[in-house]
């Protein structure tokens, strides 16, 4: 090994991070997100699950089509018909790969599949077998892998490597790992396949008890050239291994990883706070990387060893993972050219001159309610435009809210539905919860809220409030979200949002048809 070998970094968080429920993208917003992994240089991105909803398969070729630095790779189950959806969604794209799996674990075998384990090596062979015939470049999961008996893990991965896979991927499916002992599978792995040579070995790492970046990283050390992640960890459950983690721990400690990335690591910010407003699923503030407080030095000793000497409590630059001052800042006297032109450095291209206009009425309305409007606030005006104009049912026209010391809070509300006004009002805990209310006597969905989340875009008393609220109706989940700096307009909206979502067929149930 040399401290030049390269890391892939595969990114699954338009696959594995859209099976978190609720955070189901469209297919706009699946390129939206793909074009900023793009300029992250991120080497793989798995756009989604072709076989599982005529709207994935439109999202993975969507994305192969507009991805031209970074290869696009769609899931498949072993099943010819999986296998046969990937390569035509793929068709597009200038580097595609297949990513095809099969459970490999007793209890998985038995309980799931049913089948013999020479049933489930035969039938991994023919699917690596099958996707060779639409590209060269195919990966192989043995699902749960983390708990599959080793000597038919070797089994199955030689006559796959032999079959013609070139990516094999050792995911642990449900974090049932411990880091030693997966770092140790992978070596064993490596040691024991007679062909491991032929293939970059690869890991997916769950979060169920918070070790999936830990794993990732014992298993590096161990051999593996891959890592499977999301960005901010989004994902099924607890979630997947964090990029931004799993990268910066390796380029931090080069004096301990032989390998390293190519990524470039100040796009992992704007990236975050992208999949952060397109998902509903806010960043915590003491996340590592990305957190609000990531780099906020809170004690007086620290900030005086930081003043002296960065390094004293700085383990990397807050530049070097995306953290800046030097953003435009733009107002109400910017115009209409310098909005495109920032909303462009933020990786937005407007499908139309309707939908800039749009977004532009919105940042002139903005505009005059703050002062400076930032890169985050045009984020949420762009992500919030594409949630309103993607089947509108509802739109929320007026809301009066009264509330004051010593009274019970009342809202009246008018909705547009369908183009035809209807008003609603009701009284409640707190103006939010009457303005909710309000809305479900028009609406009358019978909806559960499961979540009510708010978050300030950016800093001050004048910042945009975002909203994210989660619905729950038949076993469908799905997240709605509004912003605005009136807190309550901007939960209003954030729960019209969600019934325009409920309203809209499904595109697919979660979880997915299978999980790697």
């Amino acid at each position: 090994m040399n401290a030049t070998e390269k890391l892939i970094i595969f990114d699954t968080t338009l696959r594995d991070g859209e099976q978190s429920p609720g955070a189901s993208m469209t297919k706009d917003e699946k390129v939206r997100i793909a074009k900023s992994l793009e300029r992250m240089r991120v080497d793989v991105i798995e756009a989604g699950f072709p076989i599982a909803s005529p709207g994935d398969f439109e999202s993975v070729q969507a994305v192969a089509r507009s991805i031209k630095d970074s290869t696009v790779c769609g899931l498949a189950r072993a099943l010819d018909k999986d296998i046969d959806r990937a390569g035509e969604a793929l068709k597009p794209a200038k580097s595609g790969r297949i990513h095809t799996f099969i459970a490999t674990s007793p209890i998985h075998m038995q309980a799931k599949l049913r089948m013999q384990p020479e049933q489930v090596l035969e039938q991994a062979v023919r699917a690596v077998k099958r996707a060779r015939e639409y590209t060269d470049n195919v990966e192989f999961s043995p699902e749960d892998a983390g708990r599959s008996e080793i000597d038919f893990l070797c089994r199955i991965i030689e006559a796959v490597i032999d079959a013609g896979a070139n990516t094999i991927n050792i995911p642990d499916t449900v974090g049932y790992n411990i880091p030693q002992q997966f770092g140790e599978l992978i070596r064993q792995l490596i040691e024991r396949v007679p062909n491991s040579d032929k293939a970059v070995f690869s890991v997916h790492c769950h979060n169920d008890l918070g070790l999936a970046v830990s794993n990732s990283l014992a298993s590096v050390l161990n051999g593996a050239r891959q890592v499977e992640c999301t960005i901010n960890g989004l994902g099924e459950r607890a979630g997947n291994a964090s990029l931004e983690e799993v990268v910066m721990a390796v380029r931090t400690r080069q004096d301990f990883f032989t390998c390293d990335t190519t990524l470039d690591t100040t796009q992992i910010v704007p990236c975050s706070r992208l999949v952060a407003g397109i998902t509903g699923f806010p960043v915590q503030p003491n996340k590592a990387i990305v957190g609000a407080n990531a780099f906020a030095h809170e004690s007086g000793i620290h900030q005086d060893g930081v003043l002296k000497s960065r390094e004293t409590y700085e383990i990397m630059r807050a530049q070097d993972v995306g953290w800046s001052d030097n953003r435009m800042v733009l107002g109400k006297h910017s115009g209409r050219n310098a909005f495109r032109s920032r909303a462009q450095e933020l990786g937005v291209e407007f499908a139309s001159e309707e939908d800039l206009n749009e977004t532009f009425s919105r940042f002139k309305d903005l505009a005059d309610k703050k002062h400076e409007i930032f890169d985050e606030d045009i984020q949420a005006l762009i992500t919030e435009t594409g949630f309103s104009a993607e089947n509108e049912h509802y739109k929320l026209v007026s809301l009066k809210v009264c509330s004051e010391t010593g009274e019970t809070p009342n809202a009246s509300i008018t909705l547009l539905a369908d183009g035809a006004e209807k008003h609603g009002s009701a009284s409640g805990g707190g103006p939010v919860d009457a303005a909710f209310k309000a809305i479900e006597m028009i609406a009358e969905s019978n909806a559960q809220l499961q979540l009510y989340s708010v978050n300030n875009i950016t800093s001050g008393t004048d910042s945009q409030g975002e909203v994210t609220v989660r619905l729950e109706k038949a076993g469908r989940i799905v997240n709605g979200q509004g912003a605005d700096t009136d807190i309550v307009i901007a939960s209003a909206n954030a729960y019209v949002n969600a019934l325009n979502k409920l309203i809209t067929p499904a595109r697919r149930a979660h979880p997915q048809l299978g999980d790697v």
